[in-house]
């Protein structure tokens, strides 16, 4: 190789490209925008090598524009802003971070879940005004006689159930990909989604935004869910209808909402989600540590340079197309 590479990151929000720099040294340079549209990232990638990109759309329009690309890197584990099928056709790989923030979206899974079921939020405001007493968040209930459910059982929602086990509650949990045999041994009861809704204290979305779950929790979802019920979401907004969530808080339908991922990022301020005493939100945060940013940078940039070199990269999300000859890295 005369020249390196060229890398393009098409978006992101780290203070420092250090941990990317080191990565890439020798194999690429380095060049970083702040793309939001489908036109800016085809103003600057069209000649890129590799793309790394955070939330920038890479659509199959996007694609088709990529003469040189062999590598699209995403800082993170969803890769729902890539048209994959198109990458795949294309033969290119594209590669993510399945290991990252696991810790962290777990505790703050778990956070959101005790601040909801404690009400927390509620508790504090009405300090703030004046009020001193316990019934202010009646009912609470023990979160020992409680069941969880968790909508799929990835990496994330496996180390919620650990974490779980110490308040002694019952765990159950919906993904028809689920290893019966660690469900098994993590004390978690493998069930049907119907039976998940029909028999939940509390909800925690954990599935990625695909085709099949976008708007998973529709007004049905909701009907079938305790009234006495809330609903956690660290996974994707868009998995969670809010116009349908919004009703069933208006009804009474379920208890409350607490609410890491909403599908306008960030929040309307006119979004009536906001204010409830009812509803707890974070501004998708849940990812976030000192550590888990470091890590994010260096593994992604990592993923683009194995790539780039002729190496097989150690998360591939599309791996068909680098066991094809005629696809992948030319």
């Amino acid at each position: 190789m005369n020249e390196p590479y060229l890398a393009v990151i098409t978006d992101c929000e780290f203070a420092s490209f250090d941990p990317e720099r080191k990565e890439l040294a020798g194999v690429a340079e380095l060049r970083k925008y702040a793309c939001k549209s489908e036109e800016e990232v085809i103003s600057v990638a069209a000649e890129a090598d590799a793309l790394l990109i955070q939330y920038a759309p890479i659509t199959r329009r996007v694609i088709d524009t990529l003469a040189k690309c062999r590598v699209i890197g995403r800082y993170g584990i969803g890769v729902d802003m890539i048209d994959l099928d198109a990458a795949t056709q294309r033969g290119i790989p594209v590669v993510n971070v399945p290991y990252y923030c696991v810790e962290e979206v777990s505790d703050h899974t778990l956070a959101l879940m005790l601040a909801a079921s404690r009400r927390i939020l509620l508790l504090h405001r009405s300090i703030a005004e004046g009020r001193w007493h316990y019934s202010v968040a009646a009912p609470v209930f023990r979160i020992r006689d409680i069941t969880v459910g968790l909508v799929a059982f990835g990496k994330i929602a496996r180390r919620v159930a650990e974490k779980l086990r110490a308040f002694g509650c019952r765990i159950i949990a919906t993904d028809p990909y689920a290893d019966a045999q660690t469900a098994l041994a993590l004390g978690v009861e493998l069930v049907d989604m119907k039976t998940l809704l029909k028999e939940s204290d509390i909800i925690s979305i954990h599935a990625p935004l695909t085709k099949q779950t976008h708007h998973l929790f529709d007004r049905e979802a909701f009907t079938r869910m305790k009234s006495t019920a809330w609903i956690v979401n660290t996974s994707r907004g868009a998995v969670v209808d809010e116009s349908a969530l919004e009703h069933a808080l208006d009804e009474g339908a379920i208890a409350g909402a607490a609410l890491d991922v909403l599908e306008e990022e960030p929040i309307s301020k006119y979004n009536t989600l906001i204010g409830r005493d009812n509803v707890v939100l974070t501004p998708h945060c849940a990812f976030y540590s000192v550590a888990s940013l470091l890590d994010l940078q260096i593994l992604t940039a990592r993923g683009v340079a194995q790539v780039l070199r002729g190496e097989k990269p150690d998360f591939p999300v599309n791996p068909s197309v680098l066991d094809t000859p005629e696809k992948g890295i030319p």
